[in-house]
């Protein structure tokens, strides 16, 4: 049976799958994927009269759990934590003088909370083989995003209390961003699956 037809994720399908080179490809890919979401959160439209802004970082994230599967997904989402917990500028509106916990514990804190449990749905959802279908890889990037909008928008109404506009704050402004980035991953996966499938054929 090939290595494709066996894989669980994306990941599992390209490269060593035992021993020292596959803790290497491993280490890499968390590495590669720490950098991808400092990258993709730095690639942001600000939302007038919101805390928050609509980035990129929602699809990296969500696109690391479904390629990385769970546990590589989760390591790696909290090192990208870690490294922003000790003050690096890697995190969506963060600078040298807003950092570490005190950025963490701001606005966008109920999201990042979002993003390690989104990165796990999305890691359990590819593991039983949702990111290979566009309408399953749509429903699961849907399910991700309501799961990381749900501590966003209580950290908001808590922060900032729930007199205040917390939806169209914190979620409205998002939906079309977050449709298209949607879309866009309900493409790729199944892509990336079906040429990995033709490379190795």
């Amino acid at each position: 049976m090939s290595q494709t037809m066996t894989a669980r994720v994306l990941t599992d399908a390209i490269g060593p799958t035992e021993g020292a080179a596959l803790r290497l490809k491993q280490a890499a890919l968390v590495i590669a994927g720490i950098a991808l979401l400092a990258i993709c959160a730095k690639i942001k439209v600000p939302v007038p009269g919101s805390p928050v802004a609509v980035s990129m970082g929602t699809f990296a994230v969500l696109g690391i759990g479904a390629a990385y599967g769970a546990r590589l997904g989760l390591v790696t989402i909290m090192g990208y934590m870690l490294i922003g917990m000790l003050g690096f500028d890697i995190f969506q509106s963060s600078t040298n003088e807003l950092n570490g916990l005190t950025y963490m514990m701001g606005g966008t804190g109920g999201y990042l909370v979002g993003y390690v449990l989104a990165t796990a749905l999305l890691g359990v959802l590819a593991q039983r083989g949702w990111d290979r279908s566009v309408l399953w890889m749509a429903l699961a990037m849907l399910a991700g995003n309501v799961l990381l909008y749900i501590p966003g928008l209580l950290w908001l109404g808590t922060l900032y209390g729930w007199d205040k506009p917390i939806l169209a704050w914190g979620l409205t402004p998002f939906i079309l961003g977050d449709a298209l980035k949607l879309a866009l991953a309900a493409l790729i996966l199944p892509l990336a699956w079906k040429l990995v499938g033709r490379a190795r054929g």
